[in-house]
Parts: C-alpha cells; sequence; structure tokens
C-alpha cells in the first residue's frame, strides 16, 4: 500500500498526506477528515479501509497511528454543512485537518525552503478542491490503495464514533451510540417519533420507515 507514496518521493516531494474523511452520509453530526503524515511505515495492527475494519481492530490501529505519524484532525458541523452542502464541507474539514497537521511539525520541516512544493496530498476520491498551497491527487478507493489514506480514514472514523458517542449521552432518544448519525431504519423512526435535534442535518432528506 505504499505504491503512491512511493511515486510521490521519485517525483521529488519529501512528505506525503493522506486525507480521508467520515461521516459524508449520515443524518447527524459533523463530517471529520483526518491527515496523516507517516513516519514510520511498519505498523504491528491491521491498516486498512476503516470499513472493512471492526470497531475493535480501528481503536487499536488508532493508538498506533499517532505513535507512528503527524496526526491532524478537522471537523465541520452540521450547520457549516447545512449552508455549503456536505461536498464542500467535507473539503473544508480536509484542509483544515491538513492545516493542524503542519502546525504539529518540527520547524526543521517547515523550516525548509519552498516547504509548500515539496507536500503532496493523496486525497481519498474523485476530485478535492482547495486553497491550500499544496500539489495533490485524488486517487479513487485510495483508504484500500494508500498506507497513509488508509490511515486518515482509520482515524476519521475513530474520531467521529467517539464524537458521536458523546451525542448519545446528550440525546439518547437517537441511539447515536449505536447507527452513529447513518440513516438506520431505528434512526428514522426516532426522528419521525422526536423531531429533529440540534445536531441534525436540516437540509438531508429524511426517508419513510
Amino acid at each position: 500500500m505504499l505504491t503512491f507514496e512511493n511515486e510521490a518521493r521519485l517525483a521529488g516531494f519529501r512528505w506525503v498526506i493522506g486525507i480521508d474523511e467520515a461521516g459524508r452520509g449520515p443524518l447527524a453530526g459533523p463530517v471529520v477528515a483526518s491527515a496523516v503524515l507517516l513516519r514510520n511505515t511498519s505498523f504491528e495492527n491491521k491498516i486498512n479501509d476503516s470499513k472493512k475494519m471492526t470497531e475493535r481492530q480501528r481503536e487499536r490501529a488508532f493508538f498506533e497511528i499517532f505513535d507512528n505519524a503527524y496526526v491532524g484532525i478537522g471537523v465541520m458541523s452540521e450547520a457549516v454543512i447545512d449552508s455549503k452542502n456536505i461536498l464542500q464541507a467535507t473539503f473544508l474539514a480536509m484542509a483544515s485537518a491538513v492545516r493542524q497537521l503542519v502546525i504539529t511539525l518540527p520547524q526543521d520541516v517547515t523550516g525548509v525552503p519552498n516547504f509548500d512544493r515539496h507536500v503532496l496530498l493523496l486525497i481519498d476520491g474523485p476530485h478535492f478542491k482547495t486553497d491550500l498551497s499544496y500539489a495533490f491527487r485524488p486517487i479513487i478507493d485510495g483508504d484500500a490503495k494508500s498506507l497513509s489514506i488508509a490511515c486518515s480514514s482509520i482515524v476519521a472514523k475513530v474520531y467521529r464514533d467517539r464524537l458521536l458517542q458523546t451525542y448519545d449521552s446528550i440525546y439518547p432518544q437517537y441511539g447515536f451510540k449505536t447507527h452513529k448519525g447513518y440513516p438506520t431504519a431505528s434512526h428514522r423512526k426516532a426522528i419521525f417519533e422526536n423531531g429533529l435535534s440540534p445536531i441534525h442535518r436540516r437540509t438531508f432528506q429524511v426517508k419513510p420507515i
């Protein structure tokens, strides 16, 4: 899963950052993006597309990723999603994650002349739009093809799941701990019975049960 990272370095890029998101499809909660710059590519835990991993596998990998990489996390709330649309909110979350990651980098990295030109962003998905100054490469199914993106998919998923578990304690009638905001039958039933909570996305259609 290092083909894209190796190609980037052969092309002259010194720092390769994988980026992915979690939470585009739910009816409630934020969209979360993660950016990961690997310091080490050897992992004891399984690293894969987060959707192909169990919750326990993701949790174990989550901590090891932070031990082996610089990590940034970007969160865009349901209010931003409603005002900008989910695609634009996702791009904003990704950019925010990159900015947060760069802040954590040592000065001997960011102080390199023309630092921006040495950075490549590997994006999960077919396209990306940003005002960041870095080069980027969208990769369809990147979370299954790139180790950096797979790591970012795990971080984003675990972080968002934890947020929804917290929301579950505030709005227990919706079952956020179980479905994480996705449009399951039980979630849609809870919406029709209780109405929308403050964290529900107003622009998303709730289909009848």
